[in-house]
């Protein structure tokens, strides 16, 4: 069994981890070589909206303005510009037809495809040196620990509703 000690210091660590983790994927510059590497002409506050749309979609735009941390009203109008790029669509919810969701197009998959293509090769050097078993096993933990998260929020927004 782990002790108590060593299992706070292993909580700091990954604390520690996670904020250099976003700090880097924070950086303006690994956008725009993301961008630039997947042949794409597209604003940097468009590009990190239409994965997301691509990610989550159907999303309405509260949802998703909560989701990349900003004001419904400017995500609002950066998802009207990528309508009008024609990489997404505007179209009414089937739960509430209030709510107007946006769904990515088949142009905006083609961009969305390109820029997975390019950050799959800005990726490879970074694991070059790692054993498919260590990738592997990274990609299942990582993604174990986004499910618990989810799960857990999921459970403080029932208690909090």
């Amino acid at each position: 069994m782990v002790s108590k000690h060593r299992r706070q210091a292993a909580f700091r660590r990954l604390h520690e981890s996670l904020v250099d983790l976003i700090a880097l994927f924070n950086l303006p510059q690994r956008d725009e070589a993301l961008i630039a590497e997947a042949g794409i002409d597209l604003d940097r506050a468009l590009f990190l909206l239409l994965v997301g749309i691509q990610r989550f979609g159907p999303i309405g735009v509260v949802e998703l303005a909560e989701r990349a941390g900003r004001d419904h009203t400017t995500v609002s109008r950066q998802v009207a510009k990528l309508a009008e790029l024609g990489l997404v669509e505007r179209r009414p919810s089937p739960a509430d037809r209030r709510v107007k969701e946006a769904v990515i197009t088949g142009e905006g998959r083609r961009v969305t495809d390109a820029l997975d293509a390019a950050r799959q090769r800005l990726a490879a050097p970074v694991f070059a040196e790692w054993s498919d078993r260590d990738l592997y096993q990274f990609e299942r933990m990582m993604r174990r620990f986004v499910d618990d998260l989810q799960a857990q929020s999921a459970i403080e927004k029932e208690q909090d509703g």
